[in-house]
């Protein structure tokens, strides 16, 4: 099954970008980050036999290459699999030395993940029990209701992460005067949408313009998960309305998750950069280092944190700790 030989070695891809990544935590440096992580990933999938196609990723607009789309990964020797990934999702909280960044990558049988351009995306990322009644065409305000409704809270108790955006002000506004409660942002909505759909994490919505490609590795995550997203392109520029357009895409189609991730054989793998809400940072011992990952998978029903311990000089390595 395809689940039971690639789900390994996808959590190994996240896991060596994020260590790669890690000890760049708080230098103020957006692209070295992001190049050595990227350089991480490639090393490792460039190992694992399948035949992969980047679908998504994000390039010019954070002003790094990271992946570009349509680009083949893998060995090539197995078989078709789409790839949808972020080296580092969050580079300025990493530059800053702050949470939730993390190194991601989604994966499904050809078809399996949505074709977007590198552009923007409005997202509505709800649990599941509001999932079938929100919707982007309702005010926020309405939104809001519904959500505290079906939590049986107060609009006041309910959580919203916002990227904290100038595309985004308006809507901090309306959620402002609605009386709930926001978390900005500066990067890293994936690691929010994902905190939606885990109860212990008291956030309960993420709304806002955020990458499009980010939209859909959030939807393979929140299918596994339960949780919910609508997504609808918000291209920044002429050129990238007609990129998406030339890809067959709907400028005012409200996108839902299984359409964002139609797929039946989706794995999905996320591993901490920082310490955040979900996951935990690399941390670090004499001669290697532990991670804290996240798998999943779609079809096999399986959610799995992993605990890994990378032994890197066995030597120096001494007791390790529970």
């Amino acid at each position: 099954m395809l689940e039971d030989t690639l789900a390994p070695a996808f959590l190994r891809v996240t896991q060596a970008a994020a260590l790669a990544a890690a000890p760049w935590m708080g230098q103020g440096d957006r692209l070295g980050p992001n190049h050595a992580a990227s350089a991480a990933m490639r090393r490792v999938l460039q190992d694992i036999d399948i035949a992969g196609e980047v679908i998504g990723g994000e390039e010019a607009r954070h002003q790094t290459v990271t992946f570009h789309i349509g680009e083949k990964v893998g060995s090539g020797n197995g078989p078709p699999v789409d790839i949808a990934l972020d080296a580092i999702d969050g580079t300025n909280l990493l530059a800053r030395g702050a949470p939730n960044a993390v190194s991601t990558i989604a994966a499904a049988e050809p078809g399996g993940l949505l074709r977007t351009p590198d552009t923007h995306m409005e997202k509505l990322v709800v649990g599941p029990l509001a999932g079938a009644r929100v919707s982007l065409n309702h005010t926020t305000d309405t939104n809001l209701q519904i959500i505290a409704e079906v939590l049986d809270r107060k609009v006041k108790d309910i959580t919203v992460i916002i990227l904290d955006r100038p595309q985004n002000q308006k809507l901090i506004q309306e959620v402002r005067d609605a009386g709930a409660r926001i978390k900005l942002i500066a990067d890293g909505d994936l690691s929010a949408a994902i905190a939606v759909a885990v109860a212990s994490s008291d956030v309960h919505a993420v709304m806002g313009v955020g990458g499009a490609a980010e939209g859909v590795i959030a939807a393979a995550a929140l299918k596994c998960l339960g949780g919910t997203i609508q997504g609808r392109l918000k291209p920044s520029t002429e050129a990238e309305a007609a990129a998406a357009v030339r890809m067959g895409l709907d400028l005012q189609k409200i996108y839902r998750t299984d359409e964002l991730a139609s797929g039946t054989n989706i794995i999905f793998s996320v591993t901490g950069v920082t310490d955040g809400d979900i996951l935990k940072g690399p941390r670090y011992f004499g001669g290697g280092a532990r991670t804290h990952s996240l798998v999943m998978t779609y079809k096999t029903g399986t959610i799995s944190f992993v605990d890994t311990i990378h032994v890197q000089e066995r030597r120096s390595s001494g007791m390790f700790r529970l």
